[in-house]
């Protein structure tokens, strides 16, 4: 596994217990709300790093709007190298296959082992398609999730017998999604303020989402 800085094995008893939050998605691209929602999860609930993970091949998504995986990865790197609780990783894009969760989580557990407290950070509304994820129960079982919400966020559209199963953490609401900064991109309208200057200038550079 690759990372924008060197991972240390948490067995290595200079660094002892360490608590680390899974951030996936296909950073589609990368954006301020992202970003947000990271830095509070691991302030407010005291995670040492938060670990960007690109999806390669996300199963769930039309691969028709998603843009080649190194694109996404780079501007993932540039949008994080200013903070250093958070790092990104190459496991799902140097994985032959879909993106599956179930694997990137049983293999982050094998690598960092037992001493660490692993996590994974899922908006809520995902919650609601939640039981199409590959192995969805086991997951569940064997990795502790994160659900973000907004303020008065209504849980009624996410089934009953998920809702327990999750640990559920308010975050400060920003309406920024990159449906909305892919659309301003082809309709020739600044995405400035949305993203990291840095992932901005790459997008102009390469000429994504044209």
């Amino acid at each position: 596994m690759s990372t924008n800085q060197s991972i240390k094995n948490p067995n290595v008893s200079t660094w002892g217990a360490v608590k680390i939050a899974i951030m996936g998605g296909t950073f589609n691209p990368i954006h301020y709300a992202h970003l947000l929602s990271a830095e509070e999860v691991r302030d407010g609930l005291g995670y040492d790093k938060i670990l960007f993970i690109p999806a390669a091949r996300p199963p769930h998504k039309d691969s028709r709007d998603i843009i080649d995986p190194e694109h996404r990865y780079q501007m993932t790197l540039l949008a994080t190298s200013d903070n250093a609780n958070f790092e990104v990783s190459r496991i799902e894009l140097d994985r032959v296959g879909p993106s599956f969760a179930i694997q990137t989580i049983k293999e982050l557990q094998a690598f960092y082992g037992k001493e660490c407290d692993l996590a994974f950070i899922i908006g809520a509304d995902s919650l609601i398609d939640f039981k199409i994820w590959k192995d969805y129960d086991e997951i569940l079982n064997i990795c502790r999730f994160i659900a973000t919400t907004r303020p008065n966020y209504c849980l009624d559209k996410v089934p009953l017998d998920l809702r327990d199963r999750v640990q559920y953490f308010s975050i400060t609401g920003v309406d920024i999604s990159a449906t909305q900064i892919r659309e301003r991109i082809r309709s020739r309208r600044s995405i400035r303020y949305l993203v990291p200057e840095s992932v901005w200038e790459y997008i102009e550079h390469h000429q994504l989402y044209r």
